[in-house]
């Protein structure tokens, strides 16, 4: 007789390699049922139908996805007490400073190692006030109706290759529903951790948000392994109902060795409005988050911030659909070379025949922190009509050496100088952002400058005995 254990592969033992004995095993692992499993097996169909991308920046990638091991970790019982969790894992996060952030203020909480949910807490708060937050995992086995309803209704599985990579073999991920009329007391918040070499993570995000509702979320992402590559393909999808508002931001401060192909997507319905804040920090990148202006008088944002590094491209934007009347959208791109990185802004802005009044704006900025840098702006506007307005604006700088003499000249040291410029630069993406992440993001653009010698490295502190950093 067959025996099960052949059948799947182990939660702690897959090869690399992507295969529908990998997909059916990943479905077997989280005991799914069957219209998950289906969903799984028809993207990976999908998938090996479709070819790698040719455009842009993929061809010198040359990333082969059968490298990779595309599941990670046992499937772990969600721990409800830092105390439960793994010591190592549990170090790992707190470098992050997630107990802090939960101690002040954080709605909700969701940590993500590899391919496992480790840590999932949400406060009463939410749950006082009917908002759903968990993992998908467990969204899939208690609220499997609003699942099935929303799944790969924004982003499709066949949108493109990595939309059905990521619907094949996704595990964990957020899901937040928030009720007719309820705005989220305070940010809902995750982190997504890759440890494993040679792995990929596929987290997949649902968030949505009911007439008159409003979601505020936050995610960071880091990776830890030195060794090899990783590969990170998340797909993300946002529902906004009539006059509901989301505004989701991501700070991902991945290693340099990850690549970092993700699809990310938005759906405004009458008045609704969505807001992008998307910060990528290392990683290979090709990200362009995305809004569909439905309804009427919807309103999308997307502000974008990418630091570009030695070995590194970062190619980032945007995609703004309009389709409803007297719809709005704003995107505000900055990006940051240097030490040899490339910076490119790759933006679509899309007026259908139905768009009647919309009026769309576009900015872009690169700044160049020396010579062997580069930064590319590849706009792409499609307009259809004569009853609508876009505005499309792009420079490419230096540090001004007039204001980094000003400076100076009022006794700021040369490295302190070109880091207030480069935080100015930053300033209109970075302002967008919490108290906690702004800080963060403060620490990390100091560290940026370092590692681009375009600053020198700042002197370990001493810290006092009995404290912590």
């Amino acid at each position: 007789m067959f025996k099960e254990e052949n059948k799947y592969y182990q939660a702690d033992n897959f090869p690399s390699g992507l295969s529908k004995k990998v997909v059916e095993s990943i479905s077997h692992i989280k005991n799914e049922p069957g219209w998950v499993t289906e969903f799984r097996l028809k993207a990976f169909e999908i998938y090996e139908s479709k070819p790698m991308p040719t455009w842009g920046f993929f061809p010198q990638f040359k990333v082969d996805i059968n490298s990779y091991v595309h599941y990670v970790g046992a499937n772990q019982k969600k721990k409800k007490s830092w105390d439960e969790v793994d010591p190592e894992v549990m170090r790992s996060f707190e470098k992050l400073g997630i107990p802090e952030h939960e101690r002040k203020y954080l709605a909700g909480i969701e940590a993500m190692n590899d391919s496992e949910t480790v840590y999932a807490n949400v406060k009463k708060e939410l749950e006082d006030v009917g908002i759903i937050f968990c993992d998908i995992d467990t969204a899939i086995k208690e609220y499997p109706e609003i699942v099935k309803k929303y799944i790969g209704t924004v982003v499709t599985i066949g949108d493109n290759k990595f939309s059905a990579l990521n619907s094949c073999v996704f595990s964990g991920g957020s899901f937040a529903y928030c009720p007719k009329g309820v705005k989220t007391p305070m940010p809902l918040q995750a982190y997504f951790k890759v440890t494993a070499m040679a792995s990929g993570q596929y987290e997949r995000t649902l968030l949505i948000a009911e007439e008159g509702a409003d979601i505020e979320y936050s995610e960071g992402c880091s990776s830890v392994q030195d060794s090899g590559t990783n590969f990170h393909t998340a797909v993300v999808e946002l529902i906004a109902h009539k006059n509901a508002k989301i505004h989701y931001t991501t700070i991902q401060n991945w290693k340099k060795n990850m690549y970092n192909w993700t699809v990310k997507r938005g759906l405004c319905h009458e008045n609704a409005y969505i807001k992008w804040t998307d910060c990528n920090i290392g990683a290979n990148t090709i990200k362009y988050p995305g809004i569909v202006l439905l309804g009427d008088n919807s309103t999308g944002s997307v502000l974008s911030l990418a630091f570009a590094g030695q070995g590194q491209v970062q190619d980032t934007g945007a995609r703004i659909i309009h389709i409803g009347k007297n719809t709005k959208s704003n995107v505000l791109a900055k990006g940051v070379s240097l030490d040899g990185g490339i910076n490119s802004y790759r933006g679509l802005v899309k007026f259908e025949p139905t768009s009647v009044g919309a009026i769309s704006h576009v900015k872009c900025d690169g700044l160049m922190m020396d010579d062997h840098s580069s930064s590319h702006a590849y706009p792409y506007n499609d307009i259809v009509g004569e009853h609508g307005a876009l505005n499309y604006e792009a420079t490419v700088s230096k540090l001004n050496e007039d204001q980094l003499f000003y400076l100076q000249s009022r006794g700021v040291s040369e490295d302190d100088a070109k880091l207030l410029m480069v935080a100015g630069f930053c300033e209109s993406v970075t302002k967008e952002l919490n108290v906690e992440y702004s800080v963060e993001m403060t620490r990390l653009i100091r560290m940026i400058l370092e590692d681009g010698k375009v600053i020198s490295e700042e002197p370990a502190k001493q810290v006092p005995t009995g404290l912590s950093c």
